[in-house]
């Protein structure tokens, strides 16, 4: 039993299942199906969050019928051919003592029919926000089809070594879309009051029991606010809450917000919404059931679990991108080493992102997320390749492993080079990292002065803490240069020194510098990092469509400038529509009065007048600044990885990371210094 988190600790049974703790990896897409089947991937991730202390998986959904394939990489639990893989995984899982369940659903019209060839089946003729499809009215018959559908499929799962089901009636789910009086039009006895618009969950809940029997656990996860104009409420929730317990068909409730398709950024909100910002729904649904309640919803560390738990908001914790990020989640807690937990960035970017991109599930800061099944990539001197010294295949037939000891010298604190010190530390090399400021974290720490952005710095929490740990020393306030370098003597020197500012060509004759009664010119790092202060009226030039303009423009703002974005791409932040930011962000601007200005470029300064011409229509106009902002491509910061390699410092001995290599985002960092101690 944990000390610091005792309740987080406790068991807790479901039905007849019961749990060694409160820790839930609940539901979440992957896209590691192959071909409708379970795969390896899949086999691999879920095994190494049991292995991780967490007491229940849940899958991600697993579709119950034919007529639902809403995206490419989805498990067809419908077709026995699962069953292989579904057996090989909840013996995995059961090896360390957790317990699983299988979310079986069905999306109706939250999908599309370009690999089903069926028409989208929904409760009424209303097409999807998002995939505007018309979906075609179900018909009884169908529906007692699905229904018998979903017995089915839960059968199987009980016969695969499944602990139990959950019923998705949420976020995703044609179970929803009855549920939804702004969804359901129907004039049968399927829709109206919410007696008839619960009807299909009813019939799907007493076909399940029928076929698993009493025995077999049972939940499902209800959608508590749409989040929607006319849509489902918490009122009508908890009405339908009441109904469940009473049918005595339901173990347990787990719960959820928003619509997937048209309220997406409540479900999987960013750092840019404050943590437990859903929790109004399971603690009102707590207090009106004694069926026992999965929370969720940005609970990312074992204190605000257990505050969640201990004001009685909910019996269980539903813990997803937290245990992407750290696989051992649960254990560090619960044996009250939560300091060591890798604390989730609610970034986005390589979880929820990548699947809006159909690309496997990952994590910014945890490369092996989603690969634990994957042997590591062939390893390449990155300094040499660079330069073009190797090609591809000359480098691998002339890698040596060494396995000895060697004195790294790490160049650069941000996330490149301090993620390199833990992976080089970790196989026995004796590492210095060296830094020309007077603190750790680079660009990322810059960044994480923004408000919205401020949980980057947990990235530099983590990596911080990882450096100490394996007793590696950071100096600060200190720039090398060859002869420093010569001097410390190492055998192998990683170059993590950043990036800096580039001008782009119409800006070329401008210094990074304000200048008196003319246009001040600076880029977004010089003004998070205070080098400048742009006041008056501002034109952040965004060429990036991620959060670097963005997030300047609206900390520009609320500092009082009069500010405009614009961008060539299409809309301005482009970007923050996969790690689903994009909506706060339009609130947050409107609410500063930001102006912006898509698919337009500068043509012409002069003065303080620019000249700025609309892509489309070619219209040109002219606007008055007092400051640009640029939110541009920077150039490496690595000329001391040159200045060694003249001297005679073997280049097969230089290595790049990060920005040094060429200027990206923290996850291409992240993976080049882990790969680092594999290419020395």
């Amino acid at each position: 039993m944990s000390v610091k988190y005792p309740l987080l600790a406790s068991e807790i049974t479901l039905g007849t299942t019961t749990l060694k703790n409160r820790i839930v990896f609940a539901a979440h897409l992957t896209n590691f199906a192959r071909k409708g089947v379970p795969s390896a991937q899949h086999l691999a991730y879920y095994r190494a969050r049991a292995k991780g202390g967490a007491a229940l998986i849940i899958t991600e959904e697993l579709s119950v019928h034919p007529s639902d394939w809403p995206y490419e990489k989805l498990i067809h639990a419908y077709n026995k051919d699962v069953r292989i893989g579904f057996e090989a995984i909840t013996e995995a899982v059961h090896g360390y003592g957790a317990k699983i369940f299988a979310q079986i659903n069905h999306n109706g019209s939250q999908g599309s029919s370009l690999y089903s060839k069926y028409a989208l089946l929904a409760p009424s003729e209303i097409p999807d926000p998002l995939f505007r499809e018309n979906p075609i009215p179900v018909g009884t018959e169908e529906i007692h089809e699905i229904c018998s559908s979903y017995g089915f499929v839960a059968t199987l799962a009980k016969e695969s070594g499944f602990d139990g089901i959950e019923i998705q009636c949420s976020h995703s789910s044609i179970v929803r879309q009855f549920l939804s009086p702004l969804s359901n039009k129907r004039k049968d006895g399927y829709g109206g009051d919410i007696q008839g618009r619960s009807r299909l969950l009813f019939e799907i809940l007493r076909e399940v029991r029928e076929q698993v029997g009493a025995s077999f656990t049972v939940g499902i996860r209800v959608c508590g606010d749409e989040m929607l104009e006319g849509g489902i409420q918490i009122k009508d929730t908890l009405e339908l809450v009441k109904v469940v317990e009473d049918s005595k068909l339901v173990d347990y409730l787990n719960t959820s917000i928003g619509v997937a398709t048209a309220s997406l950024y409540c479900i999987e909100a960013s750092m840019a919404i404050a943590p437990g910002y859903n929790l109004y729904i399971p603690s009102q649904i707590r207090a009106a059931t004694e069926l026992p309640v999965i929370a969720s919803g940005r609970i990312k560390d074992p204190a605000q679990a257990e505050r969640v738990l201990r004001d009685g908001q909910a019996d269980l914790i539903g813990i997803v991108r937290a245990q992407i990020a750290d696989p051992n989640f649960a254990n560090k807690s619960l044996s009250d080493h939560d300091d060591a937990v890798k604390l989730c960035l609610s970034c986005n970017q390589e979880c929820v992102g990548r699947m809006g991109l159909n690309r496997w599930l990952g994590c910014i800061e945890s490369p092996s997320s989603g690969r634990e099944f994957l042997k590591q990539p062939t390893p390449r001197p990155m300094y040499a390749l660079h330069r073009g010294i190797y090609s591809p295949k000359s480098i691998i037939d002339t890698h040596i492993s060494i396995t000895k000891s060697q004195r790294v010298l790490v160049v650069g604190a941000g996330p490149a080079g301090l993620q390199s010190a833990v992976s080089l530390a970790n196989k026995g090399h004796r590492v210095k990292i060296f830094e020309a400021k007077s603190s750790v974290g680079g660009l990322v720490a810059s960044a994480a002065k923004v408000p919205t952005r401020a949980e980057l710095g947990d990235l530099i929490r983590n990596l911080t803490r990882e450096v100490k740990a394996v007793g590696t020393v950071i100096t600060l306030n200190t720039s090398l240069d060859v002869e420093a370098v010569e001097e410390l003597g190492p055998d192998v020197v990683v170059v993590a020194s950043g990036s800096k500012p580039k001008l782009p060509y119409f800006l070329s004759r401008f210094n990074l510098a304000p200048m008196d009664n003319e246009l001040g010119v600076c880029d977004v790092v010089m003004v998070l990092e205070d080098e400048a202060s742009p006041t008056g009226e501002v034109l952040v030039l965004d060429e990036l469509g991620f959060h670097q303009g963005t997030s300047v423009a609206e900390l520009l703002a609320a500092r009082g400038c009069i500010v405009t974005v614009s961008t060539p791409q299409l809309y301005v932040g482009q970007d923050l529509g996969v790690t689903l930011d994009l909506e706060s962000w339009n609130l947050r601007a409107a609410a500063l009065s930001i102006e912006q200005l898509p698919e337009t470029i500068v043509t012409e300064i002069e003065g303080k007048t620019v000249s700025i011409m609309e892509h489309i229509t070619s219209r040109t106009f002219e606007r008055r600044f007092d400051w640009i902002v640029l939110a541009n491509h920077r150039e490496p910061n690595n000329s001391l990885a040159d200045e060694l390699a003249l001297t005679g410092f073997p280049s097969t001995k230089i290595h790049l990371v990060g920005d040094a290599l060429a200027p990206r985002r923290i996850h291409q960092a992240i993976i080049e210094a882990e790969r680092v101690s594999e290419e020395i």
